[in-house]
């Protein structure tokens, strides 16, 4: 008997007059087509883009080489050097991200003790050429210095959620 009806379904074309009905249905129905970059979507106050290195007030770097974000990076795309400086501090001499192995977890921002990296709303970034998917200390550093005000606002904001 399944076989008899299943024949006369596909004899009927009832599929097809299914698919085409739903088809019709949302043919005149308002599309919902956001226009990329004169409009944006809301982002959520969590999201997790490209990292950044901050420093403290007086302009020195906060990170302290502990290696706590290297160690918990489940993707491995953190890699640090360091050497310890004439006041006996340990500062890192290479910090670098490798954002096509990077998941955007969060995990490094929140084994920092400092709160060195942390992980902008910037999602809008691309690469032209080979090599350029490695962020350097450098580039991570110019990142926190020309956002650190709107960083500090969200760390403030999120503070009571940590």
């Amino acid at each position: 008997m399944n076989r008899i009806a299943s024949y006369f379904k596909s004899l009927l074309l009832i599929e097809l007059m299914q698919g085409l009905g739903l088809t019709f249905k949302y043919l005149f129905k308002p599309k919902y087509t956001v226009m990329y970059p004169a409009e944006k979507i809301p982002q959520s106050h969590r999201f997790r883009g490209v990292h950044a290195l901050r420093r403290y007030p007086n302009g020195e770097e906060r990170c302290i080489a502990c290696k706590l974000c290297e160690a918990v990076c489940p993707a491995l795309a953190i890699t640090i050097d360091s050497e310890k400086r004439s006041d006996g501090t340990r500062r890192t001499t290479r910090y670098d991200i490798d954002l096509f192995k990077c998941i955007y977890c969060g995990f490094c921002e929140e084994s920092c003790p400092v709160d060195s990296i942390v992980e902008t709303h910037v999602h809008e970034y691309h690469f032209d050429q080979r090599g350029q998917n490695i962020v350097t200390k450098p580039q991570l550093l110019a990142i926190g210095d020309r956002l650190e005000a709107e960083l500090a606002a969200r760390r403030t904001a999120d503070a009571p959620y940590r």
